[in-house]
């Protein structure tokens, strides 16, 4: 028999984490479902300076705060990874990985995303073995070493500036002749004496024995090649939404983000969206807290207009 819940929040970021929290508040009954621990990416963030709030936290702290909170009024929390939702009307039913359904009379959809692949020669041969997509898992492994970032948005020049604590130098390596990052970040990677820049180029290959030991590097202006060498590869060039599972029930864009008006309905009723997957410019733990709060009243409110 499928367990039943007023809510079922899928994924147990920071934006699912709040629905679950606001939902539950309002004497729903809710299940957090995630394929791995609380957080999400949180947990790959070395310190988050613009939560309102804490100057500076660690990501896993403010996860843990967060997964306490959403679950103080009773929400639950499971293990799945979401395999399809099933629009049935007023209910809906959702099938894991690990056989097990449940049925919501709403559904919160905050799975997240993940990080692109460059798709060079080398990536898939040395991933775990000196290519890398996070910088605070595995940092630690290459002290004193020479490491390559790619990319040029926030997430490459503040995990760059992160590795800085670690590596003898850190250069970056960005498509084009400018950073997409936030000014702060940039004015702190500028100043930072450990980090140096190649504008204008891209990776072409990782190369290595047992692991990493460089990277072939084409100027995209010039055509000059070139071989960098280094220790691990930090690839950071941008993201795609976690949604996979949700491409049936016709609420996807032609790239794989869910739309949603300003109170996070998609094009089904009862399923709202929220968070990373959600198309949108600022992803954000800010701007993901806010979503789940107003998706956890919209449901509530959904909810009350089926009785």
């Amino acid at each position: 028999m499928a367990k039943q819940y007023d809510v079922i929040v899928i994924g147990a970021g920071p934006a699912g984490m709040t629905a679950a929290l606001y939902a539950s508040r309002a004497n729903l009954s809710v299940l957090m479902l995630d394929r791995g621990i609380y957080g999400g990416q949180m947990n790959n963030t070395a310190a988050i300076e613009n939560y309102p709030g804490f100057k500076s936290i660690l990501g896993p702290d403010l996860a843990k705060e967060m997964y306490e909170s959403s679950t103080q009024f009773g929400a639950e929390y499971a293990y799945g990874s979401v395999e399809s939702i099933r629009d049935d009307g007023t209910t809906k039913l959702v099938k894991t990985d690990m056989g097990e359904e449940f049925i919501g009379k709403a559904i919160i959809i905050g799975t997240g995303s993940e990080y692109k692949k460059l798709g060079v020669p080398g990536e898939e041969d040395f991933s775990g073995r000196g290519v890398s997509y996070c910088a605070v898992c595995d940092g630690a492994f290459f002290k004193g070493m020479h490491l390559i970032v790619v990319g040029g948005g926030d997430s490459a020049i503040e995990e760059g500036i992160y590795l800085t604590q670690l590596a003898s130098k850190v250069t970056v390596i960005h498509r084009r002749d400018q950073l997409r990052a936030q000014k702060i970040s940039q004015d702190r990677a500028f100043a930072n004496p450990k980090m140096e820049f190649i504008w204008n180029s891209n990776v072409t290959e990782i190369v290595g024995d047992d692991k990493v030991t460089g990277v072939k590097v084409k100027n995209n202006q010039t055509g000059e090649d070139s071989f960098i060498e280094a220790a691990g590869v930090f690839i950071y060039v941008g993201v795609k939404p976690m949604t996979a599972p949700f491409k049936d029930l016709g609420i996807l864009d032609e790239n794989g983000w869910i739309p949603t008006d300003n109170l996070m309905h998609t094009k089904v009723p009862g399923i709202f969206a929220v968070g990373d997957v959600r198309k949108k410019n600022l992803r954000q733990v800010a701007t993901a807290v806010g979503e789940g709060g107003t998706a956890g009243q919209q449901a509530y409110e959904y909810i009350q207009s089926l009785s």
